[in-house]
């Protein structure tokens, strides 16, 4: 069986393991762009602001480990066209510019995403940079060290990461999102306006509602951004506008989402049964609302790519689908979230409620009882879980993971409300906060709590 992974993307690594592990006999030859492997994007902002030395620090694979395996590791080859009729891929080497056609038993699609570029007036400028790939990345770090004032295009986890790097490398910030509140795909208001009040306070200009027009320079060589909300002129811009996949080879000969994203079933097939596909090329199996999303996350990616790898060969494990579980640190302060937002439960058309919950982690004679504050969304009709988000300067992270394994087996508000944890007052309440703002949503189902 010869199987070819067209991009050595997080998922394409993990599929190419699986493979060596389940299907030992196969031959297995890798199509990637670029000339590194396996770096992990968020290392930018902590290469700037000092966290990590370099870039390549976050770099996990080696391709030369693949080829003592055996795996045909054909780095700076760009795949030119796929014909799944005939199982044929046109493949040029970018170094010699030589054409060649392959043929191959199983095709693994791991073509990973680009950052969207928005129809910007003057983005093509030289001062707007990109920071997803390792090239990217780095141009962004050459370029920012000889620049003062930063703006940062779009408010979801890149851009608030990126805001505080820059901060704490000594940058002015200027953080612009479109939309009324900043990881408007994340959180609730309440949240976003909590993590951009500790922004503000670390000192980021935060604009939201500020919908970029333009760019262009000005007589003094530096780059004037023109917003819906004004203009505001800066050294350099980052964009951070979000991700669409890469899927234009198979455009027409699978089945895809409107956004291009590759539709698979459980065991990451794709509508053609020799071809797979995993990672930000494809779409995921969102559990709350029984539905194909896009949600192009490392964390997806490696699960998927482990389950394309497996099942190449013949159906072993499916995938259990997602919650869309995120998380980050701003300042010192975690934000994480599963599951569904009290609007894309209503855009879901879910009969939904929700309730906020704050107090203190840990009892208050405990030094550093530092509040939490956890926002529970739930459906109405039958009272389960449907997502949360929280906040603290305790590291509150494994509770998101614990709400979606919770929603996972479909819990209700009821069971969460007495879900059995562990207490000691190092680490929480006799309640947990959890257990705490489940209680809310069970008094205001009952009545005791005005909606």
């Amino acid at each position: 069986m010869k199987v070819v992974v067209v991009g050595f993307t997080h998922a394409g690594i993990a599929a190419v393991e699986q493979v060596l592990t389940t299907y030992p006999e196969a031959e297995i030859t890798v199509y990637e762009r670029q000339a590194k492997i396996s770096y992990l994007s968020c290392a930018t902002y902590l290469h700037i602001e000092g966290t990590i030395p370099e870039l390549s620090d976050a770099m996990y694979a080696d391709p030369a480990d693949f080829e003592k395996q055996g795996v045909t590791m054909a780095l700076q080859h760009d795949v030119i066209n796929i014909d799944s009729n005939v199982h044929t891929l046109l493949v040029q080497d970018l170094i010699t510019k030589q054409m060649a056609t392959t043929h191959y038993d199983k095709l693994i699609m791991t073509t990973g995403s680009i950052t969207a570029i928005p129809a910007i007036t003057g983005i093509e400028n030289p001062k707007v940079l990109l920071c997803k790939t390792y090239d990217q990345a780095h141009d962004l770090c050459q370029h920012t060290v000889q620049q003062r004032r930063i703006a940062i295009i779009g408010g979801s986890y890149v851009g608030v990461e990126l805001a505080e790097a820059y901060i704490n490398s000594g940058h002015q910030v200027l953080l612009l999102q479109q939309t009324a509140h900043l990881l408007n795909k994340y959180v609730e208001p309440l949240i976003a306006d909590q993590v951009a009040d500790v922004l503000v306070e670390k000192g980021v200009q935060v604009v939201t509602n500020a919908q970029v027009t333009a760019f262009a320079d000005t007589a003094d060589d530096q780059l004037l951004v023109t917003t819906k909300q004004g203009d505001f002129v800066v050294d350099m811009a980052a964009m951070s506008a979000g991700m669409v996949p890469q899927t234009d080879l198979l455009e027409g000969q699978i089945a895809m989402a409107a956004n291009g994203a590759i539709l698979t079933d459980d065991y990451m097939q794709t509508s053609d049964p020799d071809i797979l596909a995993a990672g930000d090329a494809a779409a995921s199996h969102f559990n709350p609302t029984k539905s194909n999303v896009y949600a192009p996350l490392a964390s997806q990616a490696v699960r998927q790519g482990a389950l394309a790898g497996m099942n190449v060969g013949e159906r072993r494990l499916r995938s259990i689908g997602t919650q869309i579980s995120t998380g980050m640190m701003v300042f010192g302060h975690t934000v994480v979230g599963t599951g569904l937002t009290l609007a894309s439960a209503q855009a879901a058309q879910r009969h939904v409620a929700h309730v906020v919950y704050t107090g203190a982690y840990r009892p208050e004679f405990m030094l550093d009882a530092v509040p939490v504050t956890v926002e529970l969304i739930y459906d109405r009709n039958n009272r389960q879980v449907l997502g949360a988000q929280l906040m603290s300067e305790h590291d509150v992270s494994q509770a998101a993971n614990t709400v979606s394994a919770f929603m996972q087996n479909g819990g209700t508000i009821d069971q969460l409300a007495f879900l059995d944890m562990l207490f000691s007052p190092n680490f929480n309440q006799p309640f947990n906060y959890l257990n705490l703002a489940a209680q809310l949503a069970v008094k205001q189902e009952n009545g005791y709590l005005r909606t």
